[in-house]
C-alpha cells in the first residue's frame, strides 16, 4: 500500500463509553511478514479500520472478527486464540 494513498474509511477507532473494544475478543489476527505481499486488502475490508497504512493491527480496538484473515489472498493472517 502506497504511503500517498488515502484511506477510504471516514471513521477511526476510538475509546467508547464501555472502554476499548478489543478486551472481549476470543481470537486475534497475527500477520506473517514472510507471506504478506503488503497489498492492503486486509485494511480495506477491516470493518473497524484497525489496520493502519503500515498494515499494523491495533489490538486495543480489534474485535477479532477474522474478516482480514478471510480476505487475505496470501493467507498471511491467521487467527490465534487470544
Amino acid at each position: 500500500m502506497s504511503r500517498d494513498r488515502q484511506r477510504l474509511a471516514i471513521s477511526r477507532p476510538k475509546q467508547g463509553a464501555a472502554g476499548k473494544t478489543g478486551a472481549w475478543r476470543v481470537f486475534k489476527p497475527v500477520r506473517d511478514e514472510g507471506k504478506c505481499n503488503r497489498c492492503g486488502i486486509c485494511a480495506l475490508y477491516c470493518p473497524d479500520s484497525v489496520i493502519d497504512e503500515d498494515l499494523e493491527i491495533d489490538l486495543e480496538f480489534c474485535k477479532g472478527c477474522g474478516i482480514c484473515a478471510n480476505e487475505c489472498p496470501k493467507k498471511a493472517i491467521t487467527m490465534v486464540r487470544d
